[in-house]
C-alpha cells in the first residue's frame, strides 16, 4: 500500500515483483544451439535445438528430448563453439515442435548468445512496497 495524495492506494504485488525479478532484459532471438545432457529416460543425448527467448543468464529453448526439471545441460553456440553448463529451471508443455525448456547458466554469460542486453537495474524502491 502507498499513499497517493494522502489517500491509501493499493499496489498489486505482481506488478512490483515482476518488475524486479529479471536480472537482465529478455530478447526474442531465434538461433540453433547444440544441447547435451540426460533425457527423461536417464540416457545421454545430444540434439540441435532452437532458442525462443534469451538473456544474459539463460534462455528458453524448444527441445525434442524430454528432460527433467533441475537436470544439467551443456549448451554449445555453433558460431563460436563456446560451451556453457546450465540448469533446467522450467518445463513447458510438450508441443508439436518439442518442449519449451527454460535454462539458467551456472555463471552469467551475457555475450554467449551474440546479442547486446540492456541491464535491468534493481533499486530498493522497486523491490519494496511502501
Amino acid at each position: 500500500m502507498t499513499l497517493d495524495g494522502g489517500q491509501p492506494k493499493m499496489v498489486a504485488m505482481s506488478e512490483v515483483t515482476a518488475a524486479s525479478r529479471r536480472r537482465s532484459s529478455r530478447v526474442f532471438h531465434k538461433m540453433r544451439v547444440q544441447a547435451q545432457g540426460r533425457g527423461h529416460n536417464g540416457k545421454k543425448f545430444r540434439e540441435t535445438c532452437e532458442t525462443v527467448v534469451v538473456n544474459g543468464f539463460g534462455g528458453l529453448l524448444v527441445m525434442k528430448h524430454e528432460v527433467n526439471d533441475g537436470e544439467m545441460l551443456v549448451i554449445t553456440n555453433p558460431e563460436t563453439q563456446e560451451e556453457l553448463e546450465c540448469r533446467i529451471v522450467y518445463l513447458g508443455d510438450l508441443g508439436a515442435k518439442g518442449q519449451r525448456v527454460g535454462i539458467e547458466f551456472l555463471t552469467p554469460a551475457p555475450r554467449f548468445w551474440g546479442v547486446e542486453f540492456v541491464e535491468t537495474r534493481r533499486t530498493e524502491d522497486s523491490s519494496t512496497i511502501q
